[in-house]
């Protein structure tokens, strides 16, 4: 099967390696990366999440759980965004300024351990979307294994499956960051409002959100499946009395449902462009 040949591919891939830092959020991408790493290289391999205001404490918790099962090396380290020049206003390059200061400090840990490279978990579909991020990955030189051998994210889903991982199937997630239109200020205040209305729909069953906050109104979008949990009268009357006690004027329901990056559909076709041609030509010159 062209997966496995990927998986194969993927271990000789690391197996060139002596030692490696990978950077760890618990993600369905990250954790697949991070468990066949351990496979390959064992106690060579470092897993660094790191904690700040744009990342949710559940989702620490898990990257913490995912860990200790396996007995892979774990460290937690801060990394505070909103502490980074500029990134509180929330320009477009938001991303960048986070995977900057981010890499920045893993690399210095790689340096000052000897550890040979750092690695992060993004795949080819992560190529189709705007990702400034993906610019400081080539000047820090952290590497993406997984992009590199291609594999794409049905396929490290199954592939994790195959594997017993329980985040196989786990819904996809970004910063809480990502929940802000570009230009408007990110705040710690507004980041926990958010973060607190996601955990009361997760809580709920409802496992594939984003609650997008756009000034004091909230934006919900959920997958299709959960469009029933809507309506019910008094399912939204109690949520809708919850987020106003968390700060929302009011509360909206996305009929488009969730997708990935929806901030980003309000970008000039050119920022978006310029995006892709990099990614293009990062994969162009084999780096």
């Amino acid at each position: 099967m062209i997966s496995n040949n990927k998986l194969e591919q993927l271990k000789e891939y690391l197996a060139s390696m002596n030692s490696a830092i990978v950077a760890f959020s618990g993600g369905v991408d990250s954790s697949f990366l991070t468990k066949v790493a351990y496979e390959v290289l064992g106690d060579k391999v470092l897993a660094i999440t790191a904690k700040s205001s744009t990342y949710p404490e559940r989702e620490l918790q898990e990257a913490q759980a995912f860990a200790q099962s396996y007995g892979i090396p774990h460290r937690i380290i801060k990394s505070e965004e909103l502490d980074v020049e500029g990134f509180s206003s929330n320009p477009v390059n938001r991303c960048y300024l986070c995977k900057n200061e981010l890499f920045g400090k893993i690399t210095e840990i790689a340096e000052s351990e000897d550890y040979e490279r750092v690695l992060e978990g993004s795949n080819v579909d992560d190529l189709g979307d705007y990702r400034p991020g993906r610019k400081a990955t080539q000047e820090k030189g952290v590497l993406s294994p997984l992009l590199e051998v291609g594999l794409k994210k049905d396929e490290i889903r199954m592939l994790s499956k195959e594997m017993g991982l329980k985040t196989w199937d786990k819904p996809a997630f970004a910063c809480l960051s990502s929940r802000f239109p570009y230009g408007e200020p990110i705040t710690a205040s507004k980041l926990d409002m958010v973060d607190r209305a996601e955990d009361y729909l997760i809580n709920r069953g409802v496992r594939q959100v984003r609650v997008r906050i756009h000034g004091s109104d909230a934006r919900i979008e959920v997958g299709e499946e959960f469009y029933g949990f809507f309506s019910d009268r008094g399912t939204r009357e109690s949520l809708y009395s919850y987020f106003q006690e968390l700060g929302f004027t009011y509360v909206s329901l996305d009929l488009k449902g969730y997708r990935c990056g929806s901030m980003n559909e309000i970008l000039r076709k050119e920022e978006v462009v310029e995006n892709l041609i990099f990614n293009k030509e990062r994969i162009k010159d084999g780096q």
